[in-house]
């Protein structure tokens, strides 16, 4: 009888051992906490088994049982949060043990559908120096827990401790590992596409990684919005292109602070009327040395697990490294850029320099020709050096748009061409614009608004009306007058058309003392197509100018 009774301790203690071995041998974190309960279930022999993680509020974050069918769960509900017993061994710190859990005073019953339980224990589990979470055991087999169940609970709690901490350590190295590789994959990837797409590489690397539901980056946009210009998952097209208060929300205040903002939840219609309900939401500034670019705000779904310390800690770094890669790339579009306006400039300066010279002295050579030679053939000769002069007006108004910037207009020349390549959008060819004379020193600034607006109302109405394949304008300026004339080769004019626009244009001309002709052969009968407008108006003296 002694033998049996010694070899009853050792069998437990063997049991111990195989249930510790189980306990540490994984390192996925979900895993171990399953295991755990299954593991002291087992060992104690009870029907039921939970472990409840605690969060930063001390209540109960998670909780992982075993013994109930899921079916059954689901019609429980929610789960417990920490009340009652539960939260009273989350209070004790230590081992609780009850013969029947209706005869305690803290017990607060069970909600609809549980099943009906009788005997616990609960012991906590210490992950370091912290409570991590409690162990909870129910119905025992042989009806009440003993002394000796709960001293191989504190023992196997501590094992669970050192193999959480195990799982914590690996999950955080695994994290780690697999931000770096993101990072270097969104790195490389920002080196091969333009600025404009970087966004949203960024958005669609990072919300796969951390099991992001939806995944967004909003910019400043003046001094009240931040403007979402870049959106991941399922709400993407919702989201894409709205504004979001500048002040106040998560991204607001990641972007004030410098600093990763989280909340455990975002109600529907809180940011504008149609924004869904978020779960978990983090937003992290995206930087560049002292300047923010944006904000980079991830979210899981309503009732998801909240964002770890370690993703957190990690989404600040990619942030932070994804914030010098939009730089590097901003910097190589704006190198790409300068270096356009190099190339622009130097076929400017060799047309200039060579084509247009060779050109001149062709036509020099074709006058001294023709001045010597019959008159028929020095008619032919004048025509053909015409249409040298004519080339040779094009290829410098060509030089003047390759040197211009068309992100500040500048003289008279740059707004007429500015005016012409908004509008031959409209065109199937481009509408050619040539110059004659000092245009941009002899023209004022209050002039060039006028024929500006001249030629956009000419190209416009030809765009609308004329269908015209050909169009053609010429701005001369003398010592005296400035006349633009703008042709087509469209349908023209029909008879008794009423001419809201073209008036406007005589009108302008009236009030500088010059006239707006439009010859529009379509108005007599039988004849060809096509239209030109004449607007000619004297120069303003210099005291007018100034």
């Amino acid at each position: 009888m002694a033998i049996a009774d010694e070899a009853v301790p050792q069998r437990r203690f063997d049991d111990l051992l195989r249930a510790s071995t189980a306990v540490v041998e994984h390192l996925d974190l979900e895993e171990v906490l399953g295991r755990i309960v299954e593991t002291a279930m087992s060992l104690v022999d009870a029907r039921y088994g939970a472990l409840g993680v605690l969060g930063a509020d001390g209540m109960l974050e998670r909780f992982i049982h075993r013994g109930i069918a899921p079916a059954a769960a689901r019609r429980i509900g929610d789960l417990p949060r920490g009340h009652g017993i539960l939260g009273a061994v989350i209070a004790a710190h230590g081992p609780v043990r009850l013969p029947h859990l209706s005869d305690d005073p803290r017990s607060v019953g069970f909600p609809a559908h549980h099943p009906p339980m009788d005997s616990f224990l609960g012991v906590p589990i210490r992950v370091r120096d912290a409570v991590y979470g409690d162990l909870y055991l129910t119905d025992a087999a042989t009806g009440v827990f003993t002394a000796d169940d709960e001293a191989l609970m504190v023992s196997l709690a501590a094992t669970a401790g050192v193999a959480i901490e195990n799982a914590r350590l690996y999950e955080q190295a695994r994290t780690r590992q697999q931000w770096s590789a993101a990072l270097a994959d969104v790195m490389g990837a920002l080196l091969d596409i333009d600025s404009d797409d970087a966004l949203d590489v960024i958005v669609e690397r990072v919300a796969p990684l951390v099991q992001a539901d939806v995944a967004t980056v909003s910019v400043p946009s003046g001094d009240d919005e931040l403007k979402i210009l870049a959106a991941w998952g399922a709400a993407a097209a919702g989201l894409r292109g709205r504004s979001l208060p500048r002040h106040g929300t998560p991204g607001a205040r990641a972007l004030e602070s410098g600093r990763a903002v989280s909340i455990p939840e975002q109600a529907a219609g809180q940011l504008f009327p149609e924004q869904p309900a978020l779960g978990p939401v983090v937003s992290v500034p995206l930087m560049a040395g002292p300047e923010p670019l944006g904000v980079l705000s991830i979210a899981r779904r309503p009732g998801a697990r909240p964002f770890t310390d370690a993703e957190l800690e990690m989404a600040f770094v990619f942030a932070g490294q994804a914030g010098v890669a939009i730089e590097v790339v901003r910097g190589r579009d704006d190198r790409r850029r300068i270096e356009l306006a190099q190339d622009r400039a130097r076929i400017a300066r060799d047309l200039h320099d060579h084509v247009i010279q060779r050109l001149f002295g062709a036509g020099l050579s074709l006058q001294a020709i023709a001045s010597s030679t019959a008159p028929a053939t020095a008619a032919a000769l004048s025509e053909q050096i015409d249409t040298l002069d004519d080339a040779i007006k094009e290829i410098r108004t060509v030089i003047y748009a390759l040197g211009s910037d068309t992100s500040a207009v500048r003289g008279t020349r740059d707004r007429l061409l500015a005016v012409t390549s908004a509008t031959m959008a409209g065109l199937p060819s481009a509408p050619r614009l040539r110059f004659s004379g000092p245009v941009d020193s002899l023209v004022s600034a209050d002039l060039a608004d006028d024929l500006a607006a001249v030629l956009r109302e000419c190209l416009t109405n030809i765009v609308k009306h004329a269908d015209a394949r050909v169009v053609d304008a010429a701005v001369t300026v003398d010592d005296e007058r400035v006349t633009l004339t703008v042709t087509d080769d469209g349908r023209g004019m029909p008879p008794g058309a009423v001419h809201r626009g073209l008036a406007n244009l005589a009108e302008r001309a009236r009030l500088r003392g010059g006239e707006c002709r439009i010859d529009s052969p379509r108005s007599e009968p039988g004849a060809d197509a096509g239209t030109t407008v004449t607007w000619s108006v004297p120069l303003p003296d210099e005291e007018d100018s100034a």
